[in-house]
């Protein structure tokens, strides 16, 4: 007797879409695979190695034998830890009873969504978003309000949409500064604004993810939960994949108001329970050691933003601007709709991502997945060689596209 999946399996999942970074990434190597030579910037992945001190912690952890179950929202070492980096950095004032350790901010923003959300609440969410916000709102059984920004305005949507999106059903606004997929970064004064509309509302949390908040260019990184009138209706997201490129290492954290951070506690201990003993502790250390090694990664990244958008606008019909954060360019590559090679026909960003990896041999994101349908993303988060070449090709098989 065989089994129909779609009657054993649950409408949520049915109903999920895959992450397009991980398919696309799945689809340079399995290409490479083959003998060909891709050049993937597809997948937001630091390049560099977890800083050595760092390894070393936990090395040293787990010949003392620090292997053992910790305590679901982690351990009291790390939430310390965390507690004086937000005060000292973020203007943030939290208790250890407000942090909750993850295995990864992904799992953090879950636990919040989850812990919220019931059929019919509405979450909004800021365009260009990451990927996974959307499924996950879904999946808690929320319904996304998509409030978008283009390039125009360097994919920045004003507190004005967001206000004019709220409404009786929304519970949560979403988004991230550094932004993943932009790069883009909210002034001081965005984000004031933003906070005016939430705090005259009372009854919506923020979720700010802050995972990107040690690869900025700009002046200064805000949170936006210092601002008084919403630091009691906001969740602040960050972790250790990122600026300290530990994405392996599986560690996030969100801070939050105690009742919040209780929920995610109670749904996270029936989910996962706490994450590994010996990475916190490397990761106590890291937030308390000086950022020298994140600064040095910092500025890479930044000198790489400037070769890749060099490179970019060279290339004719594309428009890129130039990101403050992350390690992404989103540039706009609308004017090749309508296009074909003669082969393969360019209708849309789906089309024009996967022509540059079977064409071009360039692994790149759909921006439709990001929720903006004229851009693709691309990850700088490669060397110089790799980021010269990889456009390049792009230009050179654009150049048959009429």
């Amino acid at each position: 007797m065989s089994i129909n999946p779609t009657e054993m399996l649950s409408a949520k999942v049915q109903a999920m879409e895959e992450s397009a970074t991980i398919r696309m990434a799945q689809k340079s190597r399995d290409l490479a695979s083959k003998g060909v030579s891709v050049i993937s910037l597809s997948l937001g992945e630091p390049d560099f190695d977890t800083p050595e001190f760092i390894k070393e912690a936990a090395y040293a952890a787990l010949k003392r034998g620090n292997t053992k179950y910790t305590p679901v929202p982690g351990t009291l070492d790390l939430r310390k830890a965390i507690c004086d980096k937000f005060r000292i950095e973020n203007n943030l004032q939290f208790e250890p009873t407000q942090i909750v350790v993850s295995n990864g901010a992904k799992q953090s923003i879950a636990n919040i969504c989850l812990s919220t959300l019931d059929e019919g609440d509405e979450a909004i969410i800021l365009a260009p978003y990451w990927v996974s916000y959307i499924e996950i709102v879904k999946f808690a059984g929320g319904t996304p309000i998509i409030v978008s920004a283009g390039i125009e305005d360097d994919f920045k949507v004003k507190a004005s949409q967001i206000k004019e999106a709220i409404t009786e059903k929304t519970k949560l606004l979403i988004f991230s500064s550094p932004c993943n997929p932009t790069g883009s970064v909210y002034t001081k004064s965005e984000l004031e604004a933003i906070a005016e509309v939430i705090g005259a509302n009372g009854k919506i949390l923020i979720v700010s993810d802050e995972i990107y908040e040690y690869i900025n260019f700009s002046d200064e990184h805000v949170s936006i939960g210092s601002f008084e009138k919403v630091k009691d209706l906001t969740a602040t997201i960050n972790g250790f994949s990122k600026g300290f490129s530990m994405t392996g290492w599986r560690l996030g954290y969100m801070a939050g108001p105690g009742w919040l951070a209780n929920a995610c506690n109670k749904v996270q201990g029936q989910v996962t329970s706490g994450a590994a003993s010996f990475s916190q502790e490397a990761a106590a250390l890291a937030l308390r050691t000086e950022r020298s090694e994140a600064i040095a990664m910092r500025d890479a990244f930044l000198r790489r933003r400037d070769l890749i958008v060099s490179k970019l606008c060279e290339v004719p019909g594309i428009i890129v601007n130039k990101p403050l954060g992350a390690f992404y360019v989103f540039p706009d590559i609308s004017y090749y709709f309508g296009t074909s090679n003669g082969k393969v026909s360019i209708e849309n960003a789906d089309d024009f991502s996967e022509a540059m990896l079977t064409e071009a041999h360039v692994g790149t994101v759909s921006g439709a997945a990001f929720g903006n349908e004229n851009c693709i993303r691309l990850s700088y988060a490669a060397s110089d060689n790799d980021l010269v070449e990889a456009v390049s090709r792009i230009k050179k098989c654009l150049e048959s596209f009429k």
